[in-house]
């Protein structure tokens, strides 16, 4: 194959706003997959005291409902992990968007419990190509060095989604009822699916690992995105041979994928179980409904405010020790959540367990899409979001369960919390891929090797 033309990027302003405008549009994706997760619960007290709804349904029931999204969101992100190396980024970003968008307005229109079920399954189909799509696109643009902190920017739009559920929730309910929430959910098909059109574009380095070198050197032109990295990841031998979900079962990745999937599996029960059952939790502990759907607003503030400064921390001394820290940090903050502290003091270990369950969760998205190559991304990100789904579906069934059988929130706590403690363990035990930090450290070599002479440059003149 002959090497790419393109070295580094010759224009860096050109590289940043196109890294950008696609963490714009992925981020605003994420904060209604964010929207959706936590909508739900929002909701679920209403509907649980109102048959007259969608029909009359249980505890349990609305455990095992709340995760047909989740279910949905799983198959959704193993299809595309299946033809995400394959059919590219853009395509499948606008076929996510669109889909999930309409899902959450037929969502709206249900009159009855498996109606209602059937199409919370439907949107979850779609998020879940959104979900699988979003980091693998994002790390194909993000420039060199700043990787952990726009993928923490793009995965920060799902916590903020939760914040801007609760917010909405918190304003609208009584005046919209929880159709008007659902219809709100629905905006992206018309006000992000346009802009996406026009400002998401194709991966360069995806193309390039295809093997299409003429259209990856013009999109490398036209985006400002260097070519030398895939270069020297295909040079060195750091890529598998194969692509897909066959180099993410390969020699080189199987064990990590294990892992990551198991980092996930404990980042989303956390994160769905939470989410989905904090207000509960919190009424039995005397506060009431309304007053309780402010306990996850400041569980999604703690996570986007934690997940930013903990992804600067990541670009500068790897992700992979202060994810152990962050999940480590959940269970010391889930723990404390079982005492009778003042209300000020709550809400602040509150904010301290977002940042260590959705805030840490951000992180592992941002790492398990940079630790798989361009071949085996989309599949390595989409197995890893696929098997942290089930722990997001056992999440919620947890928390129904417990609220079936009259359990206090206190042992739901300690529970989440030793979820945390095995994230944290699994995390330490993901391998390192040296063949490729050796491919970026010498791209970085010659980024600093560039700059040198053109400083030179610059002072002879």
């Amino acid at each position: 194959m002959t090497q790419p033309q393109t070295v580094i990027a010759e224009n860096p302003r050109k590289e940043a706003r196109t890294a950008n405008w696609v963490a714009l549009i992925i981020c605003t994706a994420l904060v209604f997959d964010g929207y959706d997760l936590v909508v739900y619960g929002t909701v679920l007290p209403g509907l649980l005291a109102d048959p007259s709804q969608i029909g009359s349904f249980d505890a349990a029931a609305a455990g095992l409902l709340g995760s047909w999204a989740l279910i949905g969101v799983l198959v959704g992100s193993l299809t595309c992990g299946a033809v995400g190396d394959f059919f590219g980024r853009r395509r499948l970003m606008l076929l996510g968007i669109a889909w999930f968008s309409l899902g959450m307005f037929v969502t709206a229109l249900a009159t009855t419990v498996p109606a209602f079920g059937a199409m919370r399954f439907v949107t979850g189909l779609g998020l879940g190509v959104v979900i699988a799509t979003a980091g693998a696109t994002m790390a194909e643009f993000a420039p060199a060095g700043r990787r952990q902190f726009y993928n923490a920017v793009v995965y920060s739009g799902v916590p903020a989604g939760g914040v801007l559920a609760s917010v909405l929730g918190i304003l609208f309910l009584d005046s919209t009822g929880w159709r008007g929430l659902f219809i709100i959910g629905s905006l992206p098909l018309v006000i992000l699916l346009p802009l996406a059109w026009r400002k998401l574009p194709e991966s360069p380095r995806w193309l390039l690992a295809r093997g299409r070198e003429q259209e990856a050197v013009a999109a490398a032109e036209r985006t400002g995105v260097p070519l030398i990295e895939e270069r020297e990841i295909l040079q060195a031998g750091a890529a598998p041979q194969k692509s897909g979900f066959a180099a993410v079962f390969s020699r080189q990745f199987a064990v990590a994928s294990i892992l990551l999937g198991l980092m996930s599996f404990s980042g989303l029960l956390l994160t769905y179980g939470l989410n989905t059952w904090l207000p509960k939790i919190m009424e039995g502990y005397g506060y009431g409904r309304t007053y309780a759907l402010f306990f996850p607003l400041a569980l999604n503030l703690g996570a986007v405010a934690g997940g930013l400064l903990a992804s600067r921390l990541a670009d500068r001394s790897g992700p992979q020790r202060i994810i152990a820290a962050t999940f480590g940090l959940a269970t010391i903050s889930l723990a404390l959540m079982t005492f009778s502290f003042p209300l000020p003091l709550l809400f602040a270990f509150i904010a301290l367990a977002g940042v260590g369950t959705l805030g840490t969760q951000v992180l592992v998205y941002g790492f398990q899409s940079n630790y798989f190559t361009t071949n085996a991304r989309a599949a390595g990100v989409a197995w890893c979001a696929s098997v942290g789904r089930l722990g997001g579906v056992l999440g919620p069934i947890i928390g129904g369960w417990l609220a079936a059988a009259g359990i206090g929130g206190s042992t739901a706590f300690y529970i989440y919390g030793a979820v945390a403690l095995v994230g944290a363990v699994v995390t330490v035990l993901v391998p390192r891929q040296r063949k490729l930090e050796e491919a970026e450290h010498k791209v970085e070599q010659i980024a600093e090797g560039l700059t040198e002479k053109a400083l030179s440059a610059a002072r002879l003149e």
